[in-house]
């Protein structure tokens, strides 16, 4: 466990970065900031502005041993804090409401432990992730050029959850954060007067057939395998002109997963409905993704060293019956490496991520230095 002094310099460290919040891919400041207290705990290779404004430290024993990563997440989200306590955001419109800077501040804790007590064996990498909320930044760091010949052996990251009890640890094999994609469905008709819309091509009753045929694509049934969700997000249908019929319209669309598989056979689905309706009704389409997260694929033996750690902590263990409906950046990870994403409860009367008056429970951060160390001992000794 962290020393009185160890924590103290941590809540300094969390409350700062909660004050100074940066959104998806402007995460300057914080990058700097974040590479700055790396530098005081010597790390054996610091490299910075990977895939934007990622930061990678690697601490390496020399010796034989496993390589393993941990991720944390640098952006924060465009709400308005509302909360008054000292270390609020200075920024209007721009939060920490998802606990970045406490999962940020949990791993530069852990190149704390590592400086006082040196790995054993092996590397530990850490990882600070820029854009997770908009589900690019993965990709970005994991296919930039510095960070190529990075091949870790096992990958981890975690969430703090409210609605957990304090320093819980929650565990699900298989997939623990849902597949999900945002479609942007553009229909392109023509635009005539109000008085002979026949002349005319209006989006309208495609716009309704695409809405109620998705709609029934979705289950929201969790417990299911097949567990599908679509949710419409945005409708915008020609102009606040009572002599003009529309001749465009545009619909959002947001949709969930538990598996990469569904997700490929539900977007099918889409599409054909998208197609069908506009070649009945004579539209045009253009059709464009934003915000995809890979479904978060937990390998069973690293599920198992989280639990073993956990157990040695004696913390209290949840296994979840299925995953969490929202959508992980770090999905990509476990796509490609072996690794596990585990929930560490916030607290059960915390208000729930994304909510303005958020904030993440100090009370967590030692346990969750404690825990990736305990991960890092066990693996390597």
């Amino acid at each position: 466990m962290l020393n009185k002094n160890d924590y103290k310099q941590l809540l300094h460290l969390r409350r700062h970065l909660h004050a100074h919040p940066e959104v998806s891919g402007q995460e300057y400041q914080t990058a700097q900031f974040v590479a700055d207290q790396l530098k005081k705990y010597q790390p054996t290779i610091l490299l910075e502005q990977i895939g934007g404004t990622g930061v990678v430290a690697i601490f390496d024993s020399g010796k034989e041993g496993k390589t393993l990563l941990f991720r944390a997440e640098l952006d924060a989200l465009p709400i308005q804090e509302v909360n008054d306590f000292a270390h609020r955001s200075i920024y209007p419109k721009v939060s920490h409401k998802c606990g970045h800077d406490g999962h940020t501040t949990i791993l530069i804790g852990l190149a704390q432990y590592m400086a006082k007590q040196p790995i054993q064996g092996g590397k530990v990498i850490l990882l600070f992730q820029p854009a997770e909320e908009e589900g690019t930044g993965a990709e970005k760091m994991l296919t930039d050029p510095k960070f190529m010949g990075i091949q870790p052996d096992y990958v981890f990251a975690f969430h703090n959850l409210p609605g957990y009890p304090l320093h819980q640890i929650v565990l699900k094999k298989g997939s623990f954060t849902a597949a999900v994609k945002s479609i942007i469905i553009e229909l392109i008709g023509k635009t005539a007067h109000a008085a002979e819309p026949e002349k005319g091509i209006n989006p309208t009753l495609a716009i309704t057939e695409i809405l109620t045929k998705t709609n029934a694509l979705s289950n929201n049934q969790p417990d299911r395998e097949d567990f599908a969700l679509i949710t419409p997000i945005h409708i915008e249908m020609g102009s606040i002109a009572y002599g003009v019929s529309a001749g465009q319209g545009i619909i959002r669309l947001t949709y969930r997963t538990w598996t990469e598989e569904v997700m490929e056979v539900l977007t099918a689905q889409i599409l054909a409905i998208i197609e069908e309706a506009a070649t009945k009704h004579q539209l045009q389409t253009n059709i464009t993704w934003t915000d995809a997260f890979r479904a978060n694929q937990n390998d069973d033996v690293a599920v198992d060293y989280i639990r073993q750690a956990a157990q040695q902590q004696n913390l209290s263990i949840t296994e979840r019956a299925f995953p969490i409906k929202w959508g992980e950046d770090f999905g990509l990870f476990t796509e490609f490496v072996a690794g596990a994403m585990f929930g560490l409860g916030a607290g059960k009367t915390t208000p729930p991520l994304h909510q303005p008056d958020y904030d993440f429970p100090d009370d967590i951060i030692p346990y969750g230095v404690d825990l990736f160390y305990d991960i890092v001992a066990s693996i390597n000794g």
